[in-house]
């Protein structure tokens, strides 16, 4: 399977970095199976020409402990709470729905008792999340064969 990420350089050698904020699954180097949504990344982040679209192979490792939500759920949204909260997990990888910006707004809503669960799912049901697959530890990191850097 090919996995992208898009930054504003070339990740030949893909790195788990811990930034300000934690994101929906942790800490971890973030890929996803959509040229488009990494297209988008590419774009946030480059600047002046350089947004970047690094492309893997990705080569599963059934010794992993590997976690994936099929569809945004009830274990999905309390996952995601959990890790947004600064909560660690034993997963070396974890693949699912991405909540992006609207989506978030309704986690934090839910987050700071502004809505309830039902009320969440209310309103996220009508958006159409977008795909990502994270890696949390150095041995997940060696599922990832770089293949190529595109330039967008």
């Amino acid at each position: 399977m090919l996995l992208y990420h898009g930054s504003n350089q070339i990740v030949e050698y893909p790195e788990i970095r811990k930034g300000k904020y934690t994101k929906d699954f942790s800490w971890g180097f973030y890929t996803t199976n959509s040229y488009e949504q990494a297209k988008r990344w590419a774009e946030k982040k480059g600047k002046n020409g350089q947004a970047i679209i690094n492309v893997y192979e990705y080569h599963a490792d059934t010794t992993l402990a590997t976690l994936i939500f099929h569809e945004m759920t009830d274990e999905w949204l309390d996952f995601v709470v959990n890790c947004r909260s600064g909560q660690a997990h034993r997963y070396d990888i974890v693949e699912g729905a991405m909540a992006d910006d609207t989506i978030w707004n309704y986690i934090n809503d839910f987050i700071y008792g502004d809505i309830s669960r039902e009320q969440f799912w209310i309103l996220a049901k009508f958006k159409y999340p977008t795909h990502q697959m994270s890696f949390h530890t150095l041995s997940s990191l060696y599922c990832l064969e770089f293949k190529e850097a595109i330039r967008v």
